[in-house]
């Protein structure tokens, strides 16, 4: 099986990789820079991507920014057409219907571009990393308290949990829409906010902001959550005394 995987030097992407070579298969990495089991392509200009995907049975997109997702998509699904239709296999964001983030709309976007096109196509939506918390968190108590979105549940997920569920759907016929894949725990953003301060030291005052508008009141709402489908196994709790980083603030 020959599988390509955008994204593969990212978060996610590096996971993914790791996992397959575990299981003795050999993905190509699609990369913007030369190296060792990556071919050179560059899905903003679209340079090289023709070459990158010609050949592959599967391509698993896990590349995104923060603007122009639905553009990127589009130029990889458009060189997959002509490369011979692979089964495309593309990581999104459960309840990006209904939380109207730019980066959810985005990612909803792209989502169209692959279940309009061709492709045989497989679309897993997960809950957000623990990373992602833990990078809010660090940068939120910068202020001098911890902020933190009132009467908002999050279930944050193990990126190795989500790179083990794509390895799955890699490696399996295509499945359309796969089933949500969320966090072992759904958990008030508070409550993860004290986690992160007794795994790291530090020493705030969590307080609660009530964002509003159509984005708070999706958050607060829990469509970013998917609780029948809690099947991640990783928690916050492991994730960050995995990071081993422990440090002390102050409060002034």
């Amino acid at each position: 099986m020959d599988l390509l995987v955008t994204g593969g030097t990212g978060t996610l992407g590096r996971a993914l990789v790791e996992r397959l070579r575990a299981e003795g298969l050999a993905p190509r990495v699609l990369s913007r820079t030369a190296g060792p089991g990556r071919v050179v392509g560059d899905l903003r200009t679209g340079a090289g991507i023709d070459d990158a995907v010609r050949g592959a049975d599967v391509v698993v997109h896990c590349a995104t920014a923060p603007k122009g997702d639905a553009d990127t998509t589009r130029t990889l699904v458009d060189a997959a057409t002509r490369a011979g239709r692979p089964h495309l296999v593309y990581v999104s964001i459960v309840g990006i219907e209904d939380v109207p983030l730019p980066y959810y709309k985005a990612k909803l976007a792209a989502e169209r571009v692959i279940t309009g096109s061709a492709l045989p196509w497989t679309i897993l939506r997960a809950t957000q990393f623990h990373d992602l918390l833990a990078t809010i968190f660090a940068a939120g108590s910068r202020t001098g308290v911890l902020p933190v979105l009132a009467h908002t549940p999050f279930q944050p997920i193990a990126v190795d949990d989500v790179a083990a569920r794509l390895a799955e759907l890699a490696t399996a016929p295509p499945a359309g829409r796969a089933t949500d894949l969320g966090g072992p725990q759904v958990r008030e953003m508070a409550d993860l906010a004290r986690a992160w301060l007794t795994a790291t030291g530090t020493r705030r005052r969590v307080v609660g902001l009530r964002l509003p508008g159509g984005i708070g009141r999706g958050f607060r709402s829990g469509a970013h959550t998917t609780p029948q489908h809690a099947d991640g196994v990783g928690t916050f709790e492991e994730f960050l005394r995995a990071q081993g980083r422990p440090h002390t603030h102050s409060t002034e």
